[in-house]
């Protein structure tokens, strides 16, 4: 094992538009390992912008390897999410992208106008000058590079994997990339649709009947791909879903009616142009309805309660207003709003570059994961993705670099009724040293004291779950991999 050098020595390390900010020699407790902590502050002139980073060495236990950490939301990173990898003896690194906390106002400066040097960074110029001061950062002070270096992330962290790949394929062997915001620009405009629905109709669905609604379709397709009744559609891309059995519905506030129904319908088809053409994926059968379809009584009356990020995605990136009322919005403002985000921002924020060649030709290896009932960023996308991917580089040499895994029943990020997917991480070490490419994951359900009461294996896609007929329905042993159902790209795409 390496023999870190003195920390002292980091203090004066010189890169270019860097500055060491603090080099601090953290003893650890029982749960963490003694480290060395970093932070880093980097710049591009003349812009004046500042990005941080953090990385943690683990003084004595290091792995010879390096993991990046990605971030959430317009979250660019924490140093709290690098306690994981270096307990697991990795050294570590991760940002804030450019600005500090988890809000959108760095998209506008001090005047109002949008701040594109803040944007590239959270974009994906942060994540790599992370990477790179990181990296030297390590050599340093262990006297050696890593073997291997690795990313991973969820959501917004997702896209930060998918953006190094695609940009950046010399910075990273592999990358753990889950629930992808791949599509940022489509994806931001298009979660506000099932408000605009609901604010163009006049009609407003309260959340007991959107639960009632969720319950009601789960359970007419609960068996459809893994042919057992657990509460999740196994296969969501070929559950055939009749909404009118909905109409007269019972639910705490009341059967649900022919209008309301109708709002649930095009909330699950998507966004549409005003002549009816496809501009984005909607909601997946299984899929909560809470989060971006929140209702509340106001003054008496049920009104839209939009995300946040829908707010400040349209009010700062797209009006830059931070007073936007979202209630001005109709059918024609949308869809204006939506082809403006794909033309201002594709270049820095969208992670869909389908040509991989760069990253495949290094050795690189990608694995992506969903899970089939996340309410925020529709699976479909990620598997849209998947596709174009295959498309342009050719299936079997796609499949010698990417694999995907979608977990049924799983929410974003984890969370949902569906068995949660764990070692993705692990497949992705030993894919990348081993050459072992995974086609299957595993997944738990555990109780809140943590008994296990389910396993289901996860396989890649377009694989799913199917039970055998035999044995425990809650055994992974009793299931083998069925082929499910392949997304068709809508006309465009």
């Amino acid at each position: 094992m390496p023999v870190p050098g003195d920390p002292r020595r980091l203090a004066s390390l010189s890169l270019p538009h860097t500055t060491v900010d603090s080099v601090v020699e953290d003893p650890g407790d029982a749960t963490t390992p003694a480290s060395c902590r970093v932070q880093l502050t980097l710049t591009h002139p003349p812009a004046g912008d500042r990005v941080t980073a953090w990385v943690h060495l683990p003084t004595t236990s290091w792995n010879g390897r390096f993991q990046g950490v990605g971030g959430g939301g317009f979250l660019g990173g924490s140093p709290e999410f690098l306690l994981d990898p270096l307990r697991a003896g990795y050294a570590c690194a991760a940002t804030d992208a450019g600005h500090p906390g988890a809000t959108a106002s760095f998209a506008l400066d001090a005047r109002g106008r949008l701040d594109w040097q803040a944007i590239r960074d959270f974009g994906h110029v942060g994540i790599h000058d992370m990477t790179v001061a990181a990296k030297a950062v390590v050599t340093a002070y262990y006297g050696q590079p890593p073997a291997y270096s690795y990313f991973t992330g969820c959501s917004t962290g997702g896209r930060q994997g998918l953006m190094a790949v695609q940009r950046y394929p010399a910075d990273y062997d592999g990358v753990l990339s889950g629930a992808p915001a791949i599509n940022w620009p489509r994806m931001q405009v298009g979660q506000i649709w099932g408000q605009l629905v609901m604010l163009e109709s006049g009609t407003f669905v309260s959340a007991a009947k959107f639960e009632a609604a969720l319950a009601a379709i789960v359970a007419a397709h609960d068996t459809v791909g893994d042919g057992v009744r657990d509460r999740v559609i196994g296969d969501p891309l070929a559950a055939d879903v009749d909404l009118s059995a909905l109409v007269g519905l019972p639910s705490p506030d009341g059967a649900l009616t022919a209008a309301e129904v109708e709002v649930i319908g095009l909330i699950g088809q998507g966004p549409r142009r005003r002549d009816g053409s496809f501009l984005w994926y909607g909601l997946a059968p299984g899929a909560p309805f809470a989060g971006l379809h929140d209702t509340a009584v106001v003054d008496g009356e049920l009104v839209g309660q939009p995300f946040a990020f829908d707010l400040w995605w349209i009010g700062l990136f797209l009006e830059q207003d931070p007073a936007w009322d979202w209630r001005t919005l109709t059918r024609e403002a949308f869809e204006a709003y939506f082809d403006r985000s794909v033309e201002m921002y594709s270049a820095v924020l969208a992670a869909d570059d389908p040509d991989l060649s760069a990253f495949a030709d290094r050795g690189g290896r990608a694995l992506l994961w969903h899970g089939a009932a996340d309410f925020g960023i529709p699976f479909q996308g990620t598997v849209d993705y998947y596709e174009r991917v295959r498309a342009r580089m050719g299936a079997e040499r796609a499949d010698e670099f990417l694999r995907l895994f979608l977990a049924p029943g799983v929410g974003h990020c984890g969370g949902g009724a569906g068995p949660q997917p764990t070692g993705q991480f692990e497949a992705l070490v030993a894919w990348v040293e081993h050459g072992t490419p995974p086609e299957e994951i595993p997944a738990v359900r555990t109780a809140e004291d943590g008994a296990v009461l389910q396993t289901r294996p996860v396989y890649a896609y377009p694989g799913v779950a199917r039970w055998t007929g035999e044995g425990d329905p809650d055994d992974a042993a009793s299931f083998t991999r069925a082929e499910g159902t392949r997304l068709v790209l809508p006309p465009g795409r």
